[in-house]
């Protein structure tokens, strides 16, 4: 099998904005190389919820990190995808909808898109050199590399830890809550910004017995965290078959009760079947940790989701992008009650008055 990389010099500060950026052409996971030191925490810090959650509808991009001797301060990201015998690409990507589509490209087409991209950031972030070299590269096993990165790690008192590790006695005594989790290569871990985000607006908002909707659930991170912070029951929704056996291993690995969490697999937001499994002004709170292109789409419907007084909080939001968000939820007839902001990352928090 071959691979086609496309390589971005940038600098390390831009790293994370890019490769999320890249999710709306179809470039759905990165390797990093640069000069920085990788401590635990910064090895996880690499790894995406989604984006999901693009994944997942989360949008999780799936990034693995190397140290590289460089210049200080630079950095590298390689964007692999497999070549076709005619020398085409193919990626997924999303329409105005949020549905998935199939989109073949030329290398040239696809660089030029990159290229797109990268102008547009440089228009409010200063993201380096931005020069693109594309190679190909014999079969590799880059999508699976993540996996020597990820350890257990904190977000505040809440302890998450992956199947393969154990916990310590330190972490009995530290850790309030614990999330056991296997993400797989297709969801993300809960370190990245936006699902901290999600998970602190989770936790502050939340009311005993609470009924919450997680559109774009991925592997269920959200909606498991939900009940553990005292949800009465929790939806997640999710465009990818995937999601059903993650979902289905973490509730069993956090001992969460099939009928305390249900999965629905479809679009929520133009699918009139899930809507109606869903339903209708029911929630305490809707959370969808998303990229802006889906979050645009969706936040008309949710109104109709919520209960008088219920809370929307949504994330996976670039700065540059906050003000096409907080317009989404004013012109949904949401009040908002709270913009909260990680690195370079937004969350934007409504309520249905």
């Amino acid at each position: 099998m071959k691979w086609m990389r496309f390589r971005i010099r940038t600098n390390e500060e831009s790293e994370d904005i890019i490769v999320s950026s890249m999710t709306d052409i179809g470039l759905e996971g990165a390797q990093i190389e640069d000069n920085a030191p990788l401590t635990a925490a910064d090895k996880e810090q690499m790894f995406t919820d989604d984006l999901q959650d693009a994944d997942d509808e989360e949008t999780g991009v799936d990034s693995c990190a190397v140290v590289a001797p460089g210049e200080d301060g630079v950095a590298y990201l390689n964007f692999f995808v497999e070549v076709d015998d005619d020398n085409n690409l193919t990626v997924h990507e999303y329409d105005e909808n949020g549905e998935e589509i199939e989109v073949t490209k030329t290398p040239d087409e696809m660089k030029a898109d990159i290229k797109g991209v990268l102008d547009e950031l440089r228009s409010f972030s200063d993201i380096g050199d931005g020069t693109i070299s594309v190679d190909v590269t014999e079969d590799i096993d880059w999508i699976n590399n993540w996996k020597q990165y990820f350890h257990k790690f904190y977000v505040e008192d809440v302890l998450v830890i992956p199947s393969w590790e154990t916990k310590t006695s330190e972490d009995e005594e530290k850790a309030n809550i614990t999330l056991h989790i296997d993400p797989g290569t297709a969801f993300g871990t809960g370190m990245h910004e936006t699902t901290q985000l999600c998970i602190r607006a989770l936790r502050k908002y939340m009311t005993p017995g609470a009924e919450v909707l997680d559109v774009g659930t991925g592997s269920g991170v959200l909606s498991i965290l939900a009940m553990k912070f005292g949800a009465g029951h929790t939806v997640g929704t999710d465009l990818d078959p995937c999601s059903e056996p993650a979902v289905a291993d973490n509730k069993k690995a956090n001992d969460i009760a099939d009928k305390d969490f249900d999965l629905i697999i479809g679009n929520i937001i133009d699918d009139e079947k899930v809507q109606n499994q869903v339903g209708k002004e029911k929630y305490d709170i809707v959370v969808a940790n998303i990229l802006p292109y889906v979050l645009v789409p969706l936040t008309p419907i949710v109104p109709g989701l919520l209960k008088k007084g219920g809370i929307y909080i949504t994330s996976g939001i670039i700065e540059a992008k906050e003000d096409v968000i907080r317009k989404a939820h004013e012109e949904a007839g949401l009040n908002i009650i709270e913009v909260c902001k990680q690195g370079e990352w937004v969350s934007v928090i409504s309520k249905k008055d």
